[in-house]
């Protein structure tokens, strides 16, 4: 199969075409990871964040890029996800087991997505993110997170799929 022509190149995103298929990567990472993390008192931990491409704000499982930043260029997966989780919600987890791998969007990225189930939670602060992320984090009770969802989205926000995806994958009933 012959190379990719690149058609554009930003700081973030190669928008590349090979024969009559455009799509995009990113030129410091080929993967991401989501997290499933319940805690101990069967609560999943979302985090919200305003999504510029959607124009609105997103409920999502803590996520992340893999290898995006130098210091973290040879970081396993599993590391990835933990150190993410940490980052956006100020969740430790004592164990980060894999779910599933996916494309992210097989149409639009050669993205691949990795989903783990995050368990033993101990919070060591308060979440939001790096300087320049926004997030609210939400602990929300396993049996009552189809009606908060719902209610999430009468207001006008998005709920990430990958959100069911992980329940799915982890065999957790909501």
């Amino acid at each position: 199969m012959p190379d990719p022509t690149t058609l554009f190149a930003s700081r973030w995103l190669i928008l590349q075409q090979l024969g009559h298929w455009e799509f995009v990567k990113r030129p410091h990472a080929n993967a991401a990871v989501g997290i499933l993390a319940i805690t101990d008192e069967q609560e999943v931990i979302l985090v919200e964040q305003f999504r510029i491409p959607v124009q609105m704000p997103v409920i999502e499982i803590p996520a992340g890029l893999v290898g995006d930043e130098p210091e973290f260029a040879h970081e396993s997966l599993a590391d990835t996800a933990a150190r993410e989780l940490l980052e956006e919600t100020g969740y430790r987890a004592s164990s980060v087991a894999p779910l599933l791998e996916s494309p992210t969007s097989a149409g639009m990225t050669s993205e691949l997505t990795h989903l783990f189930l995050a368990r033993g939670l101990q919070r060591e602060h308060s979440g939001g993110g790096t300087g320049s992320e926004s997030i609210i984090v939400h602990q929300i009770p396993l049996c009552s997170l189809r009606a908060w969802l719902a209610e999430q989205q009468q207001k006008g926000k998005a709920v990430d799929f990958k959100i069911h995806a992980a329940l799915f994958a982890a065999n957790v009933c909501f």
